[in-house]
């Protein structure tokens, strides 16, 4: 039986492509790490893996086929202290019925969305 949602991955062709961005610009911390895979987030509830795989290579083709969503109290903010960074974003933050989201890029073309809940 499916009992829900586990968490996510995204595979690259070398892990340290993606790893200094999620760490040290967004500011995630890993609770798992290894050689080719890094976990963020409580092993026991929802997760964001980041690994090697064989079969990737390059930068990702199709960048809205999907979008890990990260949850912040203050989107306007993180927009301000990423764009301070040089992060790329697609969507500056927006506000939908109940909740707002900004759009941003990792090194390797995929999007995260930022989430703030109203």
């Amino acid at each position: 039986m499916i009992k829900g949602f586990g968490g996510a991955s995204i595979w690259s062709q070398d892990l340290n492509n993606l790893l200094p961005f999620y760490r040290d610009t967004l500011g995630l911390t890993p609770t798992m790490e290894s050689e080719r895979f890094v976990v963020f987030g409580d092993i026991n509830g929802p997760t964001l893996g980041l690994g090697s795989h064989s079969e990737v290579k390059g930068k990702n083709s199709d960048p809205a086929r999907h979008m890990v969503g990260l949850t912040t109290d203050d989107v306007k903010a993180e927009y301000q202290r990423l764009k301070a960074k040089g992060v790329e974003f697609i969507e500056e933050p927006t506000s939908y019925d109940q909740i707002t989201i900004a759009t941003l890029m990792d090194p390797e073309g995929n999007l995260v969305q930022l989430f703030q809940m109203a």
